[in-house]
């Protein structure tokens, strides 16, 4: 049995920056009810929800204290006049956060900036929401980016079954259980009639129990799009065949796989033998990605490349076809830029180092023209990346840090490149 599933592709680059973006709204805090969150979903009139906030600027003049009756109009204010820049409600709907809030490093009351975000969710937003409270709502947006292309795995054969549940990045195993069935070959004093039929009856028991187990896994508490069932020997086909399953279940079984190992090994053999059947699946995308970066590398074919600095040469001189990298790298790019000569000065640092090295750059006179008048610009590595990436064409790929090949690729440095040639036989 082998079918295909259709499962929904995502820009890892894309949830990638969603993600950042979220992490950083959700540690902001506002000094009043003073942070908008405005959630329009897709076909909304844009008309009506610009009409809808132009009424709370108006019932934001009741406000009592001065500076935040401020914000909350700015604010509004400013979602007013980044809608009217749409002709019309994006495909999938839009998410516009805003707020006043304190510079950078912290500032004394009254030096708040109002800031806007916007965000395009990663899919189809279904509901409106209209939030001013002195945090962000980012829950919806976090919900969004759970992966739910969920597949069961579950491994039997007569001697133990279990179950495992692939999700956006890992394979879990859920739990597994001992059959209680004899072996096959029967104990004295028993005739082999009887001792067959009282195997049959263990094995009947058996299967109703994992076939339940299976039912609140996979439909109760993990409801999968897939069911993958495997094991040795015939045992699975006597499971699938006798319709033990629950109907639901028993149509969602999109391959079955002969393998060595039942129970717990039996979920993570099961699923190293199914990229064929799980080829969209990001997880697998992300595991042969790691697996061909590492073949070039260890086959020395000149077409491997890892180390930050290494990668981002080979990306200017339009070397890299596919270029990886973990998303727990946290690192930044700083630019410091002389006002007076332009020397430009850089370094890539991780994110708690950042502001330090703002400092450093700001405090310190330029070593060009010795002026005290540089601009810092800071961003993060991964859309620094990107802008290299679409000048030449190469493909970037984020992928998790917390799963097996993210493990793989942070022995290299978090990040590595397959290239489109071997730079060394270039002439």
């Amino acid at each position: 049995m082998n079918k295909k599933i259709d499962v929904e592709k995502q820009d890892s680059v894309k949830l990638y920056k969603i993600r950042k973006t979220l992490e950083e709204l959700s540690q902001k805090s506002g000094r009043g009810t003073e942070l908008i969150s405005v959630y329009i979903p897709k076909g909304k009139q844009l008309h009506e929800i610009i009409s809808s906030l132009q009424q709370e600027q108006g019932t934001a003049d009741n406000i009592k204290s001065d500076l935040t009756r401020s914000h909350v109009v700015d604010s509004l204010g400013k979602v007013v006049q980044r809608l009217k820049m749409y002709k019309k409600t994006p495909e999938r709907g839009l998410v516009v956060f805003c707020g006043a809030l304190p510079p950078e490093g912290g500032g004394p009351l009254g030096s708040e900036v109002v800031t806007v975000w916007e965000i395009d969710p990663p899919k189809d937003l279904n509901q409106y929401l209209y939030r001013c409270d002195d945090h962000f709502h980012v829950d919806i947006l976090k919900d969004m980016l759970k992966d739910d292309n969920l597949i069961g795995f579950l491994a039997i054969d007569a001697k133990d079954a279990g179950w495992g549940l692939l999700h956006g990045d890992k394979i879990e195993v859920l739990g597994q259980t001992g059959s209680g069935v004899a072996g096959k070959h029967r104990q004295g004093g028993q005739s082999a009639k009887r001792f067959q039929k009282l195997r049959e009856m263990e094995l009947t028991y058996y299967f109703n129990r994992v076939a339940e187990t299976t039912r609140e896994y996979f439909i109760d508490i993990y409801p999968i799009k897939g069911l993958v069932i495997s094991g040795p020997g015939p045992t699975k086909e006597d499971f699938i065949n006798g319709n033990y399953l629950e109907y639901r279940l028993q149509n969602m079984i999109i391959n079955t796989i002969d393998a060595s190992y039942s129970g717990a090994e039996g979920i993570r053999e099961a699923f190293a033998k199914s990229s064929d059947i799980l080829g969209d699946f990001r997880m697998v995308e992300e595991k042969k990605l790691v697996e061909d970066l590492f073949r070039e590398i260890n086959t020395n074919s000149g077409k491997g490349s890892y180390g930050l600095q290494e990668v981002i040469d080979y990306l200017k001189n339009n070397v890299v076809k596919t270029l990886i990298i973990t998303d727990n790298t946290n690192l930044h790019r700083v630019e410091a830029k002389c006002k007076r000569c332009k020397h430009l000065q850089e370094a890539i640092v991780e994110r708690p180092e950042v502001i330090p090295k703002k400092t450093e750059f700001t405090s310190t006179p330029c070593p060009s023209c010795n002026a005290m008048d540089t601009e810092v610009f800071e961003q993060d590595i991964v859309d620094y990346l990107e802008i290299l990436a679409a000048k030449t064409g190469s493909q970037l790929e984020v992928i998790s840090g917390s799963a097996e090949h993210g493990n793989m690729l942070a022995s290299l440095g978090k990040v590595g490149a397959i290239l489109r040639y071997n730079p060394g036989h270039a002439k």
